[in-house]
């Protein structure tokens, strides 16, 4: 089947994994309106459909830096038990909807502890609501696995407190962790000893790397702090030239360490200057493991059935190309491999044969 003979109808239906989501860049418009009220924030407007165009617009700037000033407003919302459950609890009924099977959700539970909160706390409240999320999707029929990766942000100190955190609990929900915030100034490898801690507890971990900083940030996010996977990754392609990888692209490569591609988001950030263009293509051509995702959903006004229709639109993929990151996702998720290998054959092959 041709690219131009899948329509967004069929793409919906497809099986989806997404492994590089923000809780807190993806809250539904209307539910961020009703939380700010409660809360007392003031938000730039409070009219749902008039809030998620200013994210887009506000986003859509080419500046890494104002992109996460976004966050502002969802953050002040989400420093209650009440706020944190019912937006964790929607972040999984939302992607049940958009067909996904299996999603990844991270969050830095240091951002969510202006109001009172501990870090603990703070996770017990997701978790809660991530929980439930899944029983009222598995109940209506579209069931979803979601893991959470917690964050630590990497321009302050409470890194390690965010590892020690994902091996607390690991057992109730969180499968991994990850590093974000600013990349620039800010390099992984000043948090060396939260990676060789998590890799002592066999706790598996992604970092931000290869975005708004270069090769640089890849490699020491790869070959110093030991990443099985790469946030964005995008500017790997500097390490390629006419079709020729260099050793670093070649060591990504070889070795399978994912990228977690969000086309979208890096168009709003100037990492990439059209869908058509993306490096996504080049890399997935080149044999690379790269995922498709969303990043933030209400930031960059999307879904993955948008992603995937604006890949299929704009840059020739078939569904063969979406049913393979689709697999590359699963097969670099979280979660151990008899899970892995169970969404592949028992969920995500046969959903893409039923669908076609």
């Amino acid at each position: 089947m041709t690219a131009t003979r899948v329509d967004e109808d069929v793409i919906r239906r497809l099986p989806k994994a997404v492994l590089h989501d923000h809780l807190d860049g993806g809250l539904r418009p209307a539910t961020l309106v009703d939380l700010a009220a409660e809360v007392g924030h003031t938000l730039p407007t409070t009219d749902p459909d008039e809030l998620a165009a200013w994210y887009v617009e506000a986003a859509g700037s080419g500046d890494l830096v104002r992109y996460i000033a976004t966050f502002e407003h969802t953050l002040a919302v989400l420093q209650t038990r009440e706020g944190l459950r019912r937006v964790a609890e929607e972040y999984v009924l939302d992607l049940a909807a958009d067909g996904v099977v299996y999603g990844e959700v991270r969050y830095a539970p240091e951002l969510n502890v202006r109001g009172g909160l501990a870090m603990g706390e703070v996770v017990a409240a997701v978790q809660e609501g991530l929980s439930t999320g899944m029983a009222k999707a598995a109940a209506a029929g579209t069931p979803v696995r979601v893991g959470t990766l917690l964050c630590g942000m990497r321009m302050f100190d409470r890194v390690r407190e965010a590892a020690e955190l994902a091996v607390a609990y690991r057992d109730a929900g969180v499968v991994g962790f990850d590093i974000a915030g600013a990349e620039d100034g800010f390099p992984a490898a000043d948090h060396l000893d939260a990676f060789e801690m998590l890799r002592g507890e066999s706790v598996p971990f992604t970092i931000h790397a290869g975005e708004a900083h270069g090769l640089p940030s890849i490699h020491q996010a790869v070959q110093v702090c030991g990443a099985q996977r790469i946030g964005h990754g995008v500017r790997i392609t500097e390490d390629i030239v006419d079709g020729k990888l260099g050793r670093l692209a070649s060591w990504v490569r070889d070795r399978r360490i994912a990228l977690e591609m969000c086309p979208t988001s890096n168009l709003q950030t100037g990492c990439a200057t059209s869908i058509a263009e993306h490096p996504i293509s080049t890399l997935k051509e080149l044999g690379f493991r790269v995922t498709l995702n969303t990043d933030n959903r209400l930031v960059s006004g999307t879904t993955m059935t948008r992603e995937m229709t604006l890949l299929v639109e704009q840059a020739g993929w078939t569904v063969e190309d979406l049913r393979a990151v689709t697999l590359n996702a699963v097969k670099s998720a979280f979660i151990p491999f008899d899970e892995r290998r169970a969404l592949i054959e028992d969920v995500v092959l046969p959903g893409y044969a039923s669908a076609l």
